[in-house]
């Protein structure tokens, strides 16, 4: 009788140390949000020489999160290309911000683009930034609500955005 009560409690240790709550690392998962960019997407759209432009965001975001699924930290990866420029398009920016179809919204992501480093080679042309740093509750955000957010990209011609196109709902890994 003693042995079997003494199996009892023991058994009620380990049950009681049990938990819902995986133990271990912390989750990483990757979302790719492939984003069609388009002149007439714009706000308002545009009709000047950047008006044939047309491109594609891929956006890469790397997820860390801790044993409770919070975000910890965020990582993004962007392959921008672009064509159907005029001959001579300075490219100056690119980036994702926070706003839906048809308003316009502030910088809420940077791709870190400069100037010029998007080379434009007969009228397009494409460059990779990775490495970005992504702010947890910015990168939460975006995976909460996508359709909340669009990636645009700005020209000398077109400095508030010369081609634009709303996020949706990533492929995630």
């Amino acid at each position: 009788m003693k042995r079997l009560a003494t199996l009892i409690i023991g058994l009620s240790v380990v049950v009681a140390g049990c938990s819902d709550k995986p133990t271990g690392p912390s989750q990483t998962t990757t979302s790719t949000f492939t984003v069609p960019l388009t002149a007439a997407n714009e706000v308002p759209p545009t009709v000047n020489a950047d008006a044939g432009a047309t491109g594609t965001a891929v956006i890469v975001l790397t997820i860390a999160r801790d044993n409770s699924g919070t975000i910890t930290s965020a990582t993004a990866a962007f392959q921008i290309s672009v064509a159907g420029f005029p001959p001579g398009t300075l490219v100056t920016d690119a980036h994702i911000h926070n706003a839906a179809v048809g308003v316009v919204g502030g910088v809420y992501v940077a791709t870190g683009l400069t100037a010029g480093e998007l080379v434009l080679t007969n009228a397009g042309g494409t460059v990779t930034k990775s490495g970005i740093n992504v702010p947890a509750d910015k990168a939460a955000a975006i995976l909460n609500d996508p359709t909340g957010f669009y990636f645009n990209v700005h020209t000398a011609l077109n400095p508030n955005g010369a081609i634009r196109g709303q996020l949706s709902a990533p492929v995630t890994y």
